[in-house]
Parts: C-alpha cells; sequence; structure tokens
C-alpha cells in the first residue's frame, strides 16, 4: 500500500475518492486547497468547502491540511482571466486552474512532503498503452459522460500522469453518490459546485469585471456595417453570442459573427457567417508527442466531438484542424482538446479561424 495525498474540495466526488483509498489501505492524507480569498456561492472554494472537507476527514479517520495557494490562484488564474476579457479572448479558467494550481502548485508541494502519489475526485480515468517499448499514459473520458472531465485535463503530460490517481473515474455519479450515503459521509447528497467559483452570482461576470478593468461600450453593427444598436461592455462579448445583444423583436436569431476590440464593434449575422472550415490551435501540449492525423475534437466542456484531419506545424506548439464538416469558428482563448477514440492526445489554445473560402495555413 502508498502514501497518497488525495485532494479534497469539499465535494462529493473527491469524498469518496478518498474513501475508496482508505478502504483499499492506503496511507492517506486529505488536503484542501484555499484559492479565493473574495466572495463564492458557487458551492467551491468557500469557507463551508474546507469545513466539509474537514470533517470527512475526521469521518474517515485520516489527517487533513490546508494549503493556501491565494497568491497563486490569483497570479495564474484571476489575473489572466481579466486580462484576457480586456484583450478580446474568452478564457476558460478551470483548465488554467488545473494547469497552474492543481496539477502543478499542488505536486511541489506533494513533492516537498515526500508523497509520489496524488488523487482527486475528477472524473476521469488513465489510459495506458505500450509505444515502441515504452509505457505511455494518456487521460481518458471518465465512465459518466454527462460528468466527464477529461477535456479540462488535457494538459496533464507523462510526469503527471504516472502519479495521479483518479478513484471516481470508473463510477457514474449516482453511484458516488451511493457510495457516500453507506459511509455515512456528510457531503453525500452535496449540489456540485459551478464551474468559475470566484464569480458571484449576484452581479457575474459584469461586476467582477468592471471593478477590475474599465468596461468600454461597443457599437453592434450588422453585416453590413450598418448601426442595430449598442452594448454596455465589449469585454462581456464572445464570439458565437446570441443572447444578451439587446435585439429583442426580431423574427430570426442573430449571432456575434466578429468582435473588433480596437474599434469597439461588434458584428452580428447569421449563424451560417460563424462557419468554418479550417481551425488554428496554438500552444499545444501533447500527453506524449505532437501527432498528426485524423482525431475527434472538442471544443467545449460538454461539446459534441467532431472528426477533423490535424496537420501538425513545425513547431510541433500550433496545429492546423481541417473540419470534415464546417464547424463554428472557435472563440479565442478556448480550450481545442483532441481525442483518439476517449483518450486525449493533445490540447491547446484556439487562435483565429479561417474562413471556408481562405487556405489552410502551412
Amino acid at each position: 500500500m502508498a502514501d497518497v495525498m488525495v485532494a479534497m474540495s469539499g465535494g462529493v466526488d473527491s469524498s469518496v475518492a478518498a474513501a475508496l483509498l482508505v478502504n483499499e489501505g492506503h496511507n492517506v492524507v486529505g488536503v484542501t486547497l484555499k484559492l479565493w480569498g473574495g466572495a463564492s456561492d458557487s458551492g467551491c472554494c468557500s469557507v463551508s468547502d474546507v469545513d466539509d472537507a474537514r470533517r470527512v476527514a475526521q469521518q474517515l479517520d485520516i489527517d487533513h491540511h490546508v494549503f493556501n495557494f491565494g497568491d497563486d490562484f490569483d497570479e495564474f488564474v484571476v489575473n489572466p482571466y481579466v486580462a484576457d476579457h480586456q484583450a478580446g479572448r474568452t478564457p476558460n479558467p478551470c483548465v488554467e486552474c488545473n494547469r497552474h494550481i492543481k496539477f502543478d502548485r499542488l505536486f511541489r508541494r506533494a513533492d516537498a512532503l515526500g508523497f509520489h502519489l496524488v488523487a482527486s475526485g475528477h472524473h476521469a480515468r488513465i489510459a495506458e498503452e505500450t509505444l515502441d517499448g515504452a509505457m505511455v499514459r494518456r487521460v481518458a473520458r471518465g465512465a459518466d459522460d454527462a460528468k466527464d472531465q477529461s477535456y479540462v485535463l488535457h494538459m496533464l503530460g507523462q510526469t503527471q500522469l504516472e502519479r495521479l490517481i483518479f478513484p471516481v473515474g470508473g463510477y457514474v455519479k449516482d453511484d458516488v453518490r451511493e457510495v457516500a450515503s453507506a459511509l455515512g459521509l456528510r457531503t453525500a447528497t452535496k449540489p456540485d459546485s459551478q464551474d468559475v467559483c470566484f464569480i458571484h452570482s449576484v452581479g457575474g461576470r459584469e461586476v467582477f469585471l468592471g471593478d477590475r478593468i474599465p468596461l468600454r461600450p461597443a457599437t453592434l453593427v450588422d453585416s453590413e456595417g450598418l448601426q442595430v444598436g449598442q452594448l454596455e461592455s465589449i469585454e462581456m462579448v464572445t464570439l458565437g453570442q446570441r443572447r444578451g445583444l439587446n435585439l429583442g423583436g426580431e423574427d430570426h436569431r442573430r449571432y456575434v459573427i466578429d468582435i473588433d476590440h480596437e474599434t469597439a464593434t461588434v458584428t452580428v449575422g447569421e449563424r451560417e457567417a460563424l462557419l468554418t472550415a479550417v481551425q488554428r490551435v496554438e500552444n499545444m501540449e501533447w500527453s506524449h508527442q505532437p501527432e498528426a492525423g485524423r482525431f475527434g475534437v472538442q471544443t467545449s466542456a460538454h461539446g459534441r466531438v467532431q472528426g477533423a484531419e490535424v496537420e501538425v506545424l513545425d513547431d510541433g506548439l500550433t496545429v492546423v484542424l481541417s473540419w470534415d464538416q464546417p464547424q463554428q469558428r472557435v472563440a479565442p482563448g478556448q480550450s481545442v482538446v483532441l481525442y483518439r477514440d476517449d483518450a486525449v492526445v493533445g490540447g491547446g489554445i484556439a487562435g483565429v479561424a479561417l474562413r471556408p473560402t481562405a487556405p489552410a495555413a502551412s
């Protein structure tokens, strides 16, 4: 049996992850990360979550510690989130939290305390294959399609995967709650947390960003360049957006098809104008090594997988996707993840999507 550090968020998944490892006979220590010091009502990063994790650890008779990574969270998650909105990108803070905090900063703390193995309550699995005589590990989809979190774990490479455990990855959520109930864990019926822990439901993104950066009004124009409205903040707009455009009374839907931050102009049009045959993806991170060929591609946490032919450019950090069928352009800043069957091959950040008539990048 091994010494295992378990990240306990105060939710049911990480509670059951710790319980399963205890039942297997491992020497388990629970840790909770204190990340956000502001107001939170999302079901994560709050004082009550720390207390829930601590009390579950008491029920399991394991040690529990709280690590304050608030400064790192501000530096690597919150501040880039604000900067991305200001620059016209659509960030994914959960991906950045996993990249910089949960699977970097926490791992360094585990090393300092002598823990080789780290576990979490993510709904994902680790797939293994042998390539050229060497063991290669990849993040794979969890058993519960509706709760699968492999998309937000796409950045994990061999160094992390050889020491990671996802105890609930083979369970559907209902079974996780049944285990928690059978063990009498206080988190058994606790609601799932929301995606962005630092955005409060009162005021939402607009108040959060408005307290940190000046929000600029934008002119709303149609595809012919004619003004059709005004928006309070260009920083609140994302590519493909339909709601919140104040275009009430129209008998057809219009979407944001272009955002020009330099001139503070937002163009709306038909959905067809969002479609592209070719999508550029930058800052690629590979589970093993760069790979070209045919892959399933996911462009949002619970989006449908679409087929594409993938070309890897010379730097290995940029790929160009040629979609089987034209797809909606991905908002710059969002994650794009490549799958072979259920396993993640790599993922990166959406760059500029090329229009159907444009030649593919080379």
